[in-house]
């Protein structure tokens, strides 16, 4: 396809796009489906755009293009996709992620134990207060100023343990 072809391609497909999007949603009743269902239609018209654009309607061909690709899809029962369960915590993403959790653990061991385990149960098990404060057998009101001196005195170590023109970002 030269280039000429091309730039009518995309004029094409940036004028048209909204409209045949709601065709796709009209046909799957899903925006994720729908938006593939145009994709496809989209490419099979670009590898024939020679002959499309010459014919009086191309925005009836890439139409007829999703229909039968639609019911192509559903002759074939494709089997959805599940996604694999998410974890409960991500793991690292790459060294540096290791590295600033290691630097956490070693501040939250000088922290006193009642105030780590506050901190581990409220931010890192994401328990609420109300929790936490039955675990520990405390007030929530206790929670919350353990929760908030934790976390001072937290950015505190972090803040004396780090060199000098260091630029990291302490966690707040």
């Amino acid at each position: 396809m030269n280039a000429a072809d091309e730039d009518e391609f995309r004029e094409f497909v940036r004028g048209r796009s909204t409209s045949l999007l709601g065709t796709a949603y009209s046909l799957t009743g899903d925006r994720s489906q729908a938006e593939d269902l145009l994709q496809v239609a989209l490419l099979k018209t670009y590898r024939h755009w020679p002959a499309v654009r010459s014919t009086d309607h191309p925005e009836a061909y890439v139409r007829r293009v999703m229909v039968n690709q639609r019911i192509s899809w559903w002759r074939r029962r494709r089997v959805q996709e599940v996604p694999d369960p998410l974890p409960d915590r991500a793991g690292p993403a790459d060294h540096s992620t290791v590295e600033q959790r290691d630097e956490l653990w070693r501040a939250l061991g000088q922290l006193p134990l009642r105030t780590r385990a506050v901190l581990v149960l409220r931010y890192w098990e994401d328990l609420p207060e109300q929790e936490v404060a039955t675990i520990l057998r405390c007030s929530v009101g206790s929670v919350k100023s353990q929760a908030s001196r934790g976390l001072r005195r937290l950015r505190a170590v972090l803040e004396s343990e780090r060199a000098p023109g260091d630029n990291e970002e302490v966690p707040s």
